[in-house]
């Protein structure tokens, strides 16, 4: 890494962009990151955005993401996640990461397009996703993962956010076992895949149990996001006691 070496992160320095209610994508990864040597991560906040489709909502996109990424690269990061499911479901796939790094020049990575990379990397093309949202973001998030190869055999939400943005804060606030219970009820016989969607989604506990309940791959936005930031910096560590992923080499 060209930067200048200091006492935390001397073998790399992750940046993170999450919305500003989030409290789980973080504290995730700092869990992830115990079992990597010498790997820091530094954090910012921008707002939600739940309009990526129009001109307008794309611009605002467009404009938060710019000041996040330079503010990250103040402060010398080696790459760039923007961690958020529903702002990163944009055309094409990999439009905003490839924005994000036009801006700063830094390998870049963004939470929808990283679930994506992660259910083609493992094989997974008939997929079961599980939410906390409500329904018109469940479909923009089926249409989105449709348009780029995945057939989705279901959706499943948990209703947060249909009175409203305030409702969000909710998400990080599901108890352990009332994720459990909702992930496992939104698996479809026949998938080959299940995506747990939403970066403020308390799910790390949950991979390992259901992967060796159902068989098949279960790929989270904090799990994928992690692992394409990992691939991009070429960071040879994984974190094989996470789910299949996390012991899986992109291809």
């Amino acid at each position: 890494m060209s930067r200048p070496l200091t006492t935390y992160g001397r073998r790399a320095r992750l940046g993170l962009i999450v919305p500003p209610t989030n409290s789980v994508n973080e504290a995730e990864w700092q869990l992830l990151l115990r079992e990597m040597d010498d790997v820091s991560l530094h954090v910012t906040r921008m707002a939600l955005h739940l309009d990526t489709t129009s001109a307008e909502g794309r611009a605002a996109l467009d404009a938060d993401i710019a000041k996040a990424v330079d503010d990250l690269a103040a402060a010398c990061v080696d790459a760039i996640a923007y961690g958020c499911t529903a702002g990163s479901m944009v055309a094409p796939l990999d439009g905003v990461a490839a924005a994000m790094t036009m801006r700063c020049g830094l390998p870049c990575v963004a939470t929808a397009s990283a679930l994506v990379h992660a259910a083609r990397s493992l094989g997974c093309r008939r997929v079961a996703v599980a939410t906390p949202y409500h329904d018109a973001l469940n479909a923009h998030e089926c249409e989105f993962l449709q348009a780029n190869g995945l057939e989705v055999l279901g959706i499943r939400g948990l209703g947060i956010g249909a009175g409203g943005v305030h409702e969000y804060v909710r998400i990080a606030r599901l108890p352990p076992e009332q994720v459990l219970a909702h992930v496992r009820a939104s698996w479809q016989p026949g998938a080959d895949g299940l995506i747990v969607s939403c970066t403020d989604l308390p799910t790390l506990h949950a991979v390992p149990v259901l992967e060796a309940e159902l068989g098949v791959p279960v790929i989270t936005s904090n799990l994928a996001t992690f692992w394409q930031l990992l691939d991009v910096l070429g960071l040879g560590e994984l974190a094989p006691g996470h789910g299949r992923l996390l012991r899986s080499r992109p291809r």
